[in-house]
């Protein structure tokens, strides 16, 4: 039997604001408020970092102010992003079970074949490529990702309809003019958007019609129109106010490194990057005080990597493959771009460098 999947569409919204309704549709979905929903959303120019990344380190803010780019946190992980107009973005947020399975690499192979079927219809040959996007004729027309809490989970991306590359790099925290011309050009050969691949563009309504066909076929769900709820606006906003659109929570994580008596290195694994940050104490300097991890990665739920943060204070140096890998044994957690490894790692050659 079809499950039943409530469709809404909050249009195109401030980013910060678009970034609280997330946040508020996860925490009414888990107290039983809301049902499995299908949303769809687009946001003016906006730079947005990924849950656990640096903001001054991914985005040029000179340039973002300068040009009145908004930036933003999302509660996801993954990387820098550029959004405006000419970009389609839609979630699912679900109970774990709806879809058949709870493990995050598991959802996210069903739902990126799910996007892959409806955007086929369009007229193109997509495809899904792991671990979280999906493909034409191997360049990239749609991004995703997603998180569990609880017995909740949450997995978004976009659709590429119309972009310019040009105008994502310049978002990004590139070191110089000649690395940045590289990057537009590689950009441009490793994205691609439905004005470059067929002659008419769809209209944005005949794009959301054929997500929810694939969605519908391939996973079996039965999604229709439905209304956003006052009790969602009203939490949206509260959420807006109190934390996700202030500027302490958008730079919450910002530039590590320039503090005194910081260690860090960065780890690039097989599916995203790691970068660790330490502060050592003890006589022989061989105990972690304070730790922050941030990175490109999906981790769910979003907290994990902050209660790995808490179990690593007052930790040897010498016991942090152990210590990873005895939080992950015991932690309900879901990974999909990278693994505890990685984490010690990058840790461990922070350390390293004293």
């Amino acid at each position: 039997m079809a499950k039943p999947f409530r469709i809404i569409d909050t249009g195109i919204r401030d980013g910060r604001e678009q970034i609280a309704f997330d946040q508020a549709l996860v925490d009414l979905h888990q107290a039983g408020e809301v049902p499995d929903t299908l949303r769809f959303l687009r946001f003016p120019p906006t730079a947005l970092v990924g849950r656990h990344q640096a903001l001054s380190q991914e985005l040029k803010l000179d340039y973002c102010t300068k040009n009145n780019i908004r930036t933003v946190r999302r509660i996801t992980g993954g990387g820098p992003l550029y959004f405006d107009e000419g970009q389609l973005g839609w979630e699912l947020v679900f109970h774990r079970a709806s879809l058949g399975t709870s493990d995050l690499r598991e959802l996210s192979l069903k739902i990126c074949e799910a996007v892959a079927l409806g955007l086929s219809k369009l007229g193109v040959d997509a495809k899904y490529r792991a671990p979280t996007d999906i493909e034409v004729e191997g360049r990239k027309i749609s991004g995703t990702g997603g998180f569990f809490d609880g017995d909740t989970a949450m997995y978004q991306g976009t659709v590429l309809i119309d972009m310019d590359p040009a105008d994502m790099i310049a978002t990004l925290n590139v070191p110089s003019p000649e690395i940045a011309k590289s990057l537009i050009d590689s950009a441009a050969q490793r994205v691609v958007t439905f004005k470059e691949l067929l002659r008419s563009v769809p209209e944005m309504d005949e794009v959301k019609a054929m997500l929810v066909e694939g969605f519908a076929e391939h996973l079996g769900i039965d999604a229709r129109p439905g209304e956003v709820t006052a009790r969602e606006e009203e939490l949206a906003k509260q959420y807006f106010d109190e934390e996700i659109g202030t500027d302490a929570f958008v730079a919450e994580i910002d530039n590590p490194a320039a503090e005194t008596g910081i260690l860090s290195a960065r780890h690039a694994g097989a599916g995203g990057s790691v970068t660790a940050y330490a502060r050592l104490e003890g006589p022989q300097q061989d105990r972690i005080r304070e730790v922050l991890i941030t990175g490109d990665f999906f981790i769910a739920p979003p907290r994990t990597i902050f209660d790995l943060e808490a179990a690593l204070r007052g930790t040897f140096t010498r016991d942090i493959q152990q210590t990873v890998a005895g939080f992950f044994e015991t932690a309900d957690v879901g990974l999909m771009t990278v693994g505890p490894d990685d984490f010690a790692t990058a840790l461990e050659q922070a350390i390293a460098a004293k």
